[in-house]
């Protein structure tokens, strides 16, 4: 409470500065060479006066909500599935968007991140997937990906970094076709300190076909 109102003391005594004095002897008649309107006038020149001492203080203004280019925003969501877009310099073209969404255990605590995207036409992958995982993920078992408790898929992690480890996935035509027919799927890590152990991450593919139909295919770069 002291130092709160140490905080508060100079703020006070400025106020306290900016306060006219009424404390005048109203009893006492005004001069005889002062006409009543000069004395009438008197009053806005002493409200001008106390607005010029109050203590200078910063209004504020309105925050500009444009996004700078680089910047990263969530468009939309459907599902359970978050549309990730980054801002591009005007004039650029559209900003690039991919599918997101954070990876559970069977006890609900957020383990992993999947980023998925559409890939240019012409390869035998049509889409694209980032998956990071924790630091502590022993690499050599890598990954799994299964549909509804189908047969799995593993792929390689390619590095790791502050933020995790790295898996750079391609998707076929018919591995994106049984991701919109499915419920969720599971995506499966192993724990360098106990390799005799899986961890299950349930990647929900609730929204996935709204989501995923809504995704510019990107143009290939003309080199």
């Amino acid at each position: 409470m002291k130092a709160e109102l140490m905080k508060t003391l100079p703020l006070a005594a400025l106020l306290a500065l900016a306060t006219p004095a009424f404390a005048q002897d109203t009893t006492e008649p005004p001069a005889e060479d002062a006409p009543a309107a000069e004395a009438t006038e008197a009053a806005p020149e002493t409200t001008s006066e106390t607005t010029a001492d109050q203590p200078q203080v910063d209004l504020g203004e309105p925050v500009d909500g444009e996004r700078q280019p680089g910047q990263t925003y969530i468009e939309k969501v459907v599902g359970d599935w978050e549309r990730k877009c980054i801002t591009l310099p005007e004039g650029q073209g559209d900003d690039p968007c991919q599918m997101y969404q954070l990876l559970k255990d069977d006890k609900g605590n957020s383990v992993a991140e999947i980023s998925l995207g559409r890939l240019p036409d012409g390869g035998q992958a049509v889409a694209g997937a980032t998956v990071v995982v924790p630091l502590e993920t022993l690499l050599t078992q890598q990954l799994t990906v299964a549909v509804d408790g189908g047969q799995g898929k593993r792929y390689p992690f390619r590095f790791c970094a502050q933020p995790g480890c790295v898996a750079n996935i391609g998707f076929t035509q018919a591995e994106v076709d049984g991701f919109k027919r499915g419920a969720a799927a599971t995506v499966t890590i192993v724990p360098a300190l106990a390799p005799d152990q899986k961890v299950n991450l349930t990647m929900s593919l609730k929204g996935f076909t709204d989501s995923y139909n809504e995704l510019i295919v990107p143009v290939p770069t003309q080199q």
